[in-house]
């Protein structure tokens, strides 16, 4: 699903105009990213959790020039879902297998 998708959704369930669906939907994004880039985590019960991660620092390869490199430790966003969030996909959404996914392709 699309942010469009979303706001076409939120828009005919709530019978309001998709600009005002569309600018609200703007903001919450926006007000998530501009928290995380504080280094502020948001909580949204029942949902989920947007919160900062920190990557240790660590040694990489460069393997055109076959050298090691230091990759320095930093901070990346992350999402972690409310467990009533998970438990709900778990029983609702059916497991594929991989014949199956293979079959539907064709």
């Amino acid at each position: 699903m699309t942010k469009a998708e979303i706001v076409a959704k939120i828009s005919e369930k709530l019978g309001i105009e998709k600009t005002e669906v569309q600018n609200v939907v703007e903001h919450f994004m926006e007000g998530i990213k501009d928290s995380l880039e504080k280094g502020d985590n948001v909580y949204l019960r029942g949902f989920g959790s947007f919160i900062v991660k920190t990557r240790a620092e660590k040694t990489g390869r460069n393997i055109s020039k076959n050298t090691t490199i230091t990759i320095p430790a930093h901070n990346i966003p992350a999402f972690k879902p409310a467990k009533v969030f998970v438990q709900s996909v778990k029983t609702k959404v059916k497991v594929e297998t991989k014949a199956k996914a293979k079959a539907k392709k064709k």
